[in-house]
């Protein structure tokens, strides 16, 4: 077994080692990231089982999701921008570095920012971006902090206040703070931990809606939840929910209609989904050459092991589940990578132009709707000098429709044209514009 203990290095010799080994340390992370950039550019993660670049480097690698997503992120980082591995490989720049760079980075000052931020610490890196992207200041704000409040007491205090608990037992207490003292805005992703075999705890903000939607369905059950308990109320709701979308997505119901003779195109069946869905147990079924199973339960399609154009049917034995990563990886390996990257191509710019186009309608519809808010805007601003003039309200509406089409036009010319009309019983009299 190998000894870790350095008890027989002299104190010259044990910063020599440690000097030596820092120095090899940072060109591996360069050498790594490199690896991981060129993984992540060929998806070399799908054909070992995996659905993602990160749970490759999770399950695969055995890196901790932390240490995946921010390695990742300089790899890719690092490949747009390759000054970036000899900087990190000569210790000019390290992942925090990178992390703290790379949302500021572009073709136009990609290099001279890395360059200038060569050799600096975390600090002065944050300097640096202060100075060259500046943000506006925050308010100065003095607020008391309140000495620290035992559990038993805040318990007391909130014992008026209504309080949500959604974990099977107490995960602690929690005061409201004073949101002019909050610096950072508030993660909105909610927590999920682990406390006992089977037992989790669960935290998370809810809106009004969702609020009022929990208190009714607790009303709703009554009696046959003690106490209205939340996590009883939300047990049901998932699974109501879960039943609810497997029966739109995947045609799992209790009964439903048999199939005649195998489906023709695309279409898969609700009795064949259900089947397969079954059959698969609501999972991607790619197994990689190793024998590794991909175990995503994420953007799920139903694939034709066969491909339709090559007379695939969809039929039990002829459809799977795939992840969308592997139903890429199958289409590649049949039809070949050359002819479904000219698909996806299509597919992208019918996607382009089919969001350019509604955003086109929605230009034209919000133009449409500040037209009419200025128009509206415009009449109404008549009705008060029409009123002055002796006009009953419905009158000077009228009257102030007149003007349409004359937003932005002086204010005497609209009142001249609003009061055209406005003669003894309804006689129409020509008065000048000018």
């Amino acid at each position: 077994m190998k000894s870790y203990s350095r008890s027989q290095l002299t104190d010259s010799g044990l910063l020599s080692v440690t000097s030596t080994r820092v120095a090899q340390d940072r060109e591996t992370t360069a050498d790594l990231l490199a690896d991981l950039g060129e993984i992540d550019a060929r998806k070399l993660y799908v054909p070992q089982g995996y659905d993602s670049m990160c749970a490759y480097c999770e399950h695969e690698l055995l890196m901790s999701e932390d240490t995946a997503l921010r390695r990742i992120t300089v790899a890719r980082t690092a490949r747009e921008f390759p000054v970036i591995f000899p900087a990190v490989a000569d210790g000019q720049l390290n992942i925090t570095a990178v992390l703290l760079l790379a949302p500021h980075l572009t073709p136009d000052n990609g290099n001279e920012l890395l360059a200038a931020a060569a050799g600096k610490a975390k600090s002065q890196i944050r300097l640096l971006l202060a100075e060259r992207f500046p943000r506006p200041d925050v308010p100065t704000l003095l607020q008391a902090i309140a000495a620290p409040v035992a559990h038993s007491e805040l318990t007391a205090s909130c014992a008026g206040d209504p309080v949500i608990q959604l974990a099977p037992e107490r995960v602690g207490s929690h005061v409201e703070p004073n949101p002019a003292t909050s610096t950072e805005p508030l993660s909105s992703r909610a927590k999920l931990a682990p406390l006992s075999p089977g037992r989790f705890a669960l935290q998370a903000t809810i809106d009004q809606e969702t609020h009022d939607a929990l208190q009714y369905a607790q009303a709703l059950l009554g009696h046959s939840v003690r106490s209205g308990d939340v996590a009883t109320v939300l047990k049901r709701a998932m699974q109501t929910l879960v039943q609810a979308l497997e029966k739109q997505k995947f045609a799992k119901s209790a009964r439903s209609r048999p199939q005649r003779g195998a489906a023709k195109g695309r279409h898969v069946p609700a009795a064949v989904r259900k089947a397969v869905w079954e059959r698969d147990g609501g999972k991607c079924t790619f197994v990689s050459d190793k024998g590794k199973r991909c175990d995503s339960r994420k953007r799920l399609e139903w694939d034709h092991i066969v491909p339709v154009a090559h007379g695939g049917e969809a039929t039990v034995a002829g459809i799977r589940l795939l992840c969308h990563a592997h139903n890429q990886h199958a289409a590649d390996r049949v039809l070949g990578t050359k002819f479904m990257e000219g698909k996806r191509q299509q597919g992208r710019e019918r996607t382009a132009k089919a969001r350019a186009e509604a955003e086109k309608r929605a230009q034209a519809s919000e133009q449409e709707r500040a037209q009419a808010a200025a128009e509206a805007a415009s009449q109404e601003e008549l009705i008060p000098w029409l009123r002055a003039l002796g006009c009953k309200l419905e009158i000077a509406r009228n009257a102030a429709k007149r003007c349409q089409g004359m937003v932005g036009a002086p204010i005497e010319k609209r009142m001249i044209v609003a009061c055209q009309g406005l003669g003894p019983r309804g006689t129409r009299r020509s008065v000048p514009a000018s």
